[in-house]
């Protein structure tokens, strides 16, 4: 089984961005984790960031060549990008949306995810705890 994490914009600044809001972990230490954990549930990870549109579409479409789900956070393109939507759509594998934060105490504007419809399901507010379970999930939706 392979998986792709999948992170998108500002998130390569987790551990010094608003801690208050994202914690302390760096984006490293989550991959690592994920990586762990990836090995643990019999699952490839390989781990992807990118702060463009066009880098994270790219991902997805390559990665319905060689990847059995992917895990992503979208950050903010999460509200504003129908051309992600139309990916995840297109590439017909499953995937899993996970925020750190619960969006749905924080600005309204960040209340709507244009992608969720299109995702197996949605993890959001355990911090980087939010990758784990939709890792977890994921596997278990790939394996069923």
């Amino acid at each position: 089984m392979k998986i792709l994490i999948l992170h998108g914009p500002n998130l390569n600044m987790l551990g010094t961005r608003e801690p208050e809001i994202y914690g302390s972990t760096a984006l490293a230490d989550i991959d690592h984790k994920m990586t762990e954990l990836g090995e643990h549930l019999g699952a490839e990870i390989k781990c992807l960031q990118s702060n463009h549109e066009g880098g994270l579409i790219d991902a997805l479409q390559d990665a319905r060549t060689w990847a059995d789900g992917v895990v992503f956070n979208p950050g903010g393109y999460t509200h504003t990008s129908v051309a992600l939507r139309d990916a995840i759509s297109a590439i017909a594998i499953p995937v899993v949306e996970v925020h750190l934060s619960n969006v749905y105490a924080r600005e309204e504007f960040r209340h709507t995810s244009l992608i969720s419809a299109v995702c197996k399901g949605r993890v959001t507010g355990f911090g980087w705890r939010s990758y784990e379970l939709g890792l977890r999930g994921l596997v278990d939706i790939i394996k069923a």
